[in-house]
């Protein structure tokens, strides 16, 4: 079902020195910063040969990953990102296998304008996967 690997994303205390030093120090090519009211994040996109790394901010005070960096108030791994090629077959049959998914299970837009879906950490060796419609 899972195909390849689209992104991992990070929380990062300071979004601009994060995107600074992948650009500077490490000479990635980074995005410009996206608002995601509906997601409450502001996130940069770090490109990489084979993937892509998702910086991820706090946007407003309501926002999951503030809750995230109050626990971890340097940042780290937030989720990895895998596509499928049929977000509600993918999620039909992850459903069927008892996986729980986040939310109210329908697909919600994710930041490459894609159909994306969450699946609980704890179905996954602690680590919250997200899938995107490929």
């Amino acid at each position: 079902m899972i195909g390849r690997l689209n992104h991992v994303a990070i929380v990062v205390p300071d979004l601009a020195a994060a995107a600074q030093s992948y650009a500077e120090t490490l000479g990635a090519t980074v995005s410009k910063p996206i608002e995601m009211p509906e997601h409450g994040v502001t996130t940069i996109f770090v490109e990489l040969p084979n993937s892509k790394i998702e910086l991820l901010h706090p946007l407003g005070e309501d926002s999951p990953i503030a809750k995230y960096l109050e626990r971890n108030p340097d940042g780290g791994m937030h989720h990895i990102c895998y596509e499928v090629d049929e977000i509600m077959a993918a999620r039909d049959q992850l459903f069927a296998k008892g996986a729980r998914i986040l939310g109210d299970g329908e697909p919600r837009t994710g930041a490459h304008g894609k159909p994306v879906l969450f699946l609980h950490p704890k179905d996954f060796c602690g680590t919250l996967i997200e899938v995107e419609q490929a």
